[in-house]
């Protein structure tokens, strides 16, 4: 799944340090969800569209057939 985190992590000027601790998650997590390694859950999307102010198909877009 394909997702915009990293540009927004840095158009807020956060390290991924700053967002896990925001999110309450490990920087690993952040880095895996950035680049596109893991998909998070249904709760971590929704924690993650609320501290941008986004809708989560803002941030992650699902590609048909690439999962």
């Amino acid at each position: 799944m394909k997702n915009v985190l990293e540009q927004l992590r840095r158009q807020n000027g956060l390290s991924q340090e700053e967002l896990a601790e925001a999110l309450q998650v490990s920087r690993q997590t952040i880095c895996s969800l950035e680049k596109g390694r893991y998909n998070p859950s249904i709760i971590l999307a929704f924690k993650i569209a609320h501290f941008f102010s986004r809708s989560i198909e803002e941030i992650f877009v699902y590609e048909e057939g690439k999962e």
